[in-house]
């Protein structure tokens, strides 16, 4: 038995009811994109059912209609943590839900409290560059010269629950930057911060560019996820992407760092070819999707993301046995025609797939834990804390 879970990440269906809490009222990833993009769009997560899910919502999406006999079951699920980052996603993906979100930061300058700027300095030895809320690109275009001219380095924020520390890799390599950020993981724990994340970049003077060096340090897992629980009752888990990040490698048989949905989606393909010996869960993040094309407000290019990944999903389901289990979701949205760079407060969509599974409607759920439990019912062993099976 294998089980597949496929994060497009940030690929979200519409605003939670709550959304307006976060100002992300009237935020809609996927249909954001359908509307402004004309034409057919995602076969194969159309015959799955896409469709069909945005219906339970109360909305059709252009050129991705709900078909009369989906091929998977469909539905979408409602977080049940506050937040909408991508540590809380996938940490209620994997069964935590949360009852307090992490620390977030006010967006002007400064964003970081005085004594976290003076250990950070004072632990790494570096001066702190930026200490506001900005988009990355842009902090890099701004502060960039002066951090190669060995004026600082850039430290910097978003709506998330993140420290982003940014560093041209002539400068400092990307392994130092590493260790920086492990000194400021040990830090940031003391404020409840979700993610420290080293953003290396490339390029000169008004031509920088990040690299696929970035690298996430999460807070370890405050209880036991999926991945422990499988693991522990002698299901192989492999992770791919930045899902090892995620989870601070913890419950991790299998960790490949690929970088970019292609190298991910590659990876997935070799894993699913060579079926082994003990049961097998593979936990996959497709991340292209939210850093180049979410955060960057780009349609047509997060349109393409998603198409690239639908190219995919024929070959996916071609090395799946009559038994697999194959499960495509996200863990929040990042909607590109809304307002801002950041993450917005969705719904998010649940395909489940096996080739002689039952589809059908899965309904609205109450958790993206449901996830988890679903897991541990397919595996047959104890259930979780939280959710309501699907399976």
């Amino acid at each position: 038995m294998r089980a597949v879970l496929l994060i497009i990440d940030s690929f979200g269906m519409g605003a939670l009811p709550d959304a307006a809490d976060y100002g992300d009222d009237g935020s809609n990833t996927a249909l954001r994109i359908c509307e402004h993009l004309p034409g057919k769009k995602w076969p194969w997560l159309q015959k799955l059912g896409l469709g069909n899910a945005a219906n339970l919502l109360g909305y059709d999406l252009p050129g991705c209609d709900a078909r009369q006999n989906p091929m998977a079951g469909y539905g979408v699920m409602q977080a049940r943590s506050p937040g909408k980052d991508t540590t809380t996603g996938h940490w209620e993906l994997a069964g935590i839900v949360l009852d307090r979100p992490f620390q977030t930061f006010p967006q002007n300058y400064p964003s970081f409290p005085r004594d976290l700027v003076e250990s950070f300095e004072r632990r790494t030895g570096h001066p702190v560059l930026g200490n506001l809320g900005i988009s990355g690109t842009k902090v890099i275009d701004q502060l960039g010269e002066k951090q190669m001219n060995g004026d600082g380095i850039i430290v910097y924020t978003s709506a998330d629950s993140v420290l982003q520390i940014a560093a041209h890799e002539d400068v400092i390599p990307p392994d130092e930057l590493y260790r920086i950020c492990e000194t400021a993981r040990t830090i940031c724990d003391g404020y409840n911060v979700g993610r420290v994340i080293a953003r290396p970049f490339t390029g000169s003077p008004g031509a920088f560019v990040r690299t696929r060096n970035r690298k996430d340090f999460s807070m370890r897992p405050v209880r036991p996820t999926i991945l422990d629980h499988l693991q522990n009752n002698g299901i192989e888990t492999v992770a791919i992407g930045k899902i090892g990040d995620i989870f601070c490698e913890q419950g991790i048989d299998k960790s490949y760092h690929d970088a970019g949905n292609p190298a991910c989606l590659d990876r997935t393909l070799e894993c699913l070819k060579k079926k082994g010996e003990k049961d097998q869960f593979l936990f996959i993040n497709l991340v292209d999707t939210d850093m180049l094309f979410g955060h960057r407000r780009d349609i047509s290019g997060y349109h393409d993301a998603v198409q690239r990944i639908d190219d995919r999903l024929e070959s996916i389901i071609g090395f799946m046995s009559d038994e697999d289990l194959l499960i495509i979701t996200a863990d929040h949205g990042c909607d590109p025609g809304f307002k801002g760079t950041d993450h917005t407060r969705e719904y998010v969509p649940l395909l489940v797939f096996q080739k002689k599974g039952n589809p059908g409607s899965l309904g609205i759920r109450t958790g993206f834990c449901d996830v988890a439990q679903s897991l541990a019912a397919y595996f047959k062993t104890p259930a979780m804390a939280d959710g309501k099976t699907f399976i």
